[in-house]
């Protein structure tokens, strides 16, 4: 299971392409063709990156960006436009994305592009990520290994720990976490959420993930534990 993906492109036959590439890749693609859609389907569901042309129908890239970031949403963004003058790079970054790549574009760069903004937003971020001396996270196939021997979790125990891993020492509150591991068609069950934490502690130490009652869990870095 690799990150979930939001792909906002108009033009169906680039969307269809692009969404098959990333799809052979492992990833979860999600398209949509419109601005408003596109708004819809990321307040509906969590996504770990976002896709996003700039000129699309009804509301534009960078417009949609920029009230996602005012509401406070940080999901990593990668624009992908035929704009090519300096000031639209520049609103781009301004509007608050990560990476920003004009059109034609190699399908290998884009997975590259994405790898790397990926693996940015995890703390000491690189090939894979030290959760500690034997334990080692891949933030892009979403896999955890120790010693160098691979840890099987089901997808939504990997994606929990990935959410932790990039919210070390705070306080997740529950729906937050309901929100990132569950569809939007899902019915969040705290039980499974209960059996995927102690999985987690299982593999990781049980003073690793901190019950905070009736809120959440908190994620302990390493020169945090306990």
């Amino acid at each position: 299971m690799k990150p979930k993906i939001l792909l906002l492109e108009d033009d169906m036959e680039l969307s269809d392409t692009v969404a098959k590439f990333l799809r052979a890749k492992g990833y979860d693609v999600v398209q949509s063709f419109d601005g408003e859609e596109a708004a819809e389907k990321i307040y509906e569901t969590r996504f770990d990156l976002w896709l996003l042309d700039v000129k699309v129908p009804f509301q534009n890239g960078f417009d949609l960006l920029e009230q996602l970031r005012k509401e406070g949403d940080d999901t990593p963004a990668i624009f992908i436009t035929s704009l090519h003058g300096a000031d639209d790079a520049t609103r781009g970054f301004a509007a608050g994305c990560d990476d920003y790549i004009r059109k034609p574009f190699a399908l290998k760069e884009l997975q590259a592009r994405i790898e790397a903004v990926i693996k940015r937003r995890y703390p000491g971020g690189g090939e894979t990520i030290a959760v500690d001396e034997c334990h080692r996270f891949d933030p892009i196939d979403l896999t955890l290994s120790a010693n160098g021997e691979r840890i099987p979790l089901k997808p939504k125990e990997a994606r929990l720990l990935a959410l932790f891993l990039q919210h070390p020492d705070k306080t997740l509150r529950k729906e937050e976490i309901f929100d990132a591991l569950w569809e939007y068609d899902e019915t969040p069950n705290e039980g499974s959420l209960r059996t995927f934490v102690k999985v987690l502690r299982k593999h990781l130490g049980k003073e690793r993930i901190e019950t905070v009652k009736e809120v959440g869990y908190r994620y302990r870095s390493v020169g945090e534990s306990r």
